[in-house]
């Protein structure tokens, strides 16, 4: 099968990662933080907006990769601070809500970057469309 993937464009892509890596109809995407290109942190302070920003950067990939976030069947939210879980939980629960993929928060001490409150890892499985072929992705 083949490998598409999307690269990360952020700072410390130099460790070698992908945004997210497609082989068949999985879709895995890397952990996703509130870290625009360059290295500026979105939303510092506000864990709704920041977790927000990683949904969207999540589904972006997914749709480069030829998934829909529909597909989502597993997320993983890492929180700097377990308290504030529901503010992750509102963001999470506005895209997610009615897709409802397995899912897990777990509290961790620190990121990558002090303003950093929340990363978000997804995994997507490619659903075959109506005619009952999978869809490809980009490039096969």
């Amino acid at each position: 099968m083949e490998r598409t993937s999307v690269p990360s464009e952020r700072v410390w892509s130099q460790v070698g990662y992908s945004r997210a890596v497609r082989i068949g109809n999985l879709i895995e995407v890397a952990g996703t933080s509130a870290s625009a290109p360059g290295g500026v942190v979105v939303a510092a302070g506000d864990l709704y907006g920041q977790t927000k920003y990683c949904i969207e950067v999540i589904q972006a990939a997914i749709e480069e990769l030829g998934g829909r976030v529909e597909d989502v069947i597993r997320t993983r939210v890492f929180l700097t601070d377990m308290s504030l879980w529901e503010e992750a939980g509102r963001a999470h629960g506005e895209v997610f809500g009615d897709i409802r993929p397995a899912s897990a928060f777990v509290g961790t001490s620190e990121l990558l970057h002090p303003d950093l409150m929340v990363e978000i890892e997804a995994t997507a499985v490619v659903q075959d469309d109506e005619a009952g072929s999978s869809q490809d992705p980009p490039g096969e």
